[in-house]
């Protein structure tokens, strides 16, 4: 396992977590590389990403959008590369950014203000 990346973990999700716990909805997704928990980018209202990396000490990301293979530092605050994590590596290709589908509100660009 390269430092913080565990590339047999699959991810938690189509959906932010908590998102999804709390009916919410996010901007982009993000995937822990130690332990796939899916989480909301930065851009969104809640966070949830950076809030898991905070609570577990867990230090890299990788994007969870369809196209994206970049990975995060949190440790080191830079972008960074790794290896291919345990599929799905994308949310399903039919769910809209943001999202999910039905949940996101008409006015979402004046909430993130």
């Amino acid at each position: 396992m390269t430092t913080g990346i565990d590339v047999t973990v699959a991810p938690s999700g189509a959906g932010c977590v908590e998102c999804d716990a709390e009916d919410g909805w996010w901007v982009h997704l993000r995937r822990c590389a130690a332990c796939g928990h899916i989480g909301c980018c930065d851009d969104s209202l809640s966070k949830h990403a950076t809030a898991h990396a905070e609570a577990t000490g867990h230090p890299v990301i990788q994007s969870f959008e369809p196209g994206e293979d970049w990975f995060w530092d949190y440790s080191t605050s830079t972008l960074r590369t790794g290896p291919a994590l345990a599929p799905p590596r994308e949310h399903p290709v039919d769910q809209p950014a943001p999202g999910p589908a039905g949940r996101v509100p008409e006015n979402w660009r004046e909430l993130l203000g």
